[in-house]
């Protein structure tokens, strides 16, 4: 999912203030409880609404996540001035990823037509790993369902697409087949 220009300024900002701080992973943590409850209708009215003011907001918040450091709270703070807390869960995935580049991890979105237990997905992170010249540890694993990819595995890590699946080989077999 992409990310709003704002959305990943700001990710940018909360990962400068968390990395000098020590906090990274108490930040993803807050944010991604904070955009969670961001992602109910009921909350984004409320955080949302011009006529709730940015105190008002910002004591919610507190409520919210009582344990969040002063910081962070600051920073959600920032965001309640600026009406700007609907943003947050495009803002913690920006700092997700973010995080994960600091640390060499790889998100590898796996499609499959059948879910994959843990076993699976650990030989899929394997073989990504050999594929990629990669730690297999350091790859995490996104799993999606489509029943059109027959069978087989679809894994897409960035830019890059690995079709292993069988509608993908099919569709290779039919265009062999029908170039001159």
């Amino acid at each position: 999912m992409a990310v709003s220009a704002s959305a990943q300024r700001y990710a940018t900002a909360a990962f400068d203030v968390a990395a000098d701080a020590g906090e990274l992973d108490q930040w993803l943590t807050s944010l991604d409880e904070l955009g969670r409850i961001m992602r109910m209708g009921s909350a984004r009215v409320v955080f949302r609404s011009p006529a709730v003011a940015a105190s008002d907001k910002r004591a919610a918040i507190d409520r919210l996540l009582p344990s969040a450091s002063p910081l962070l709270r600051n920073f959600l703070g920032i965001l309640a001035d600026r009406d700007l807390l609907v943003d947050v869960p495009d803002i913690a995935e920006a700092l997700r990823e973010l995080v994960n580049q600091r640390r060499g991890i790889v998100i590898a979105d796996i499609t499959t037509a059948i879910p994959l237990d843990g076993e699976m997905q650990q030989v899929i992170a394997q073989r990504l790993g050999t594929y990629l010249s990669r730690d297999a540890q350091r790859i995490t694993i996104r799993t999606h369902l489509d029943p059109n990819i027959i069978g087989g595995v679809v894994a897409r890590v960035g830019d890059q697409v690995i079709d292993d699946s069988v509608r993908g080989r099919l569709e290779r077999l039919r265009a062999s087949l029908t170039q001159p």
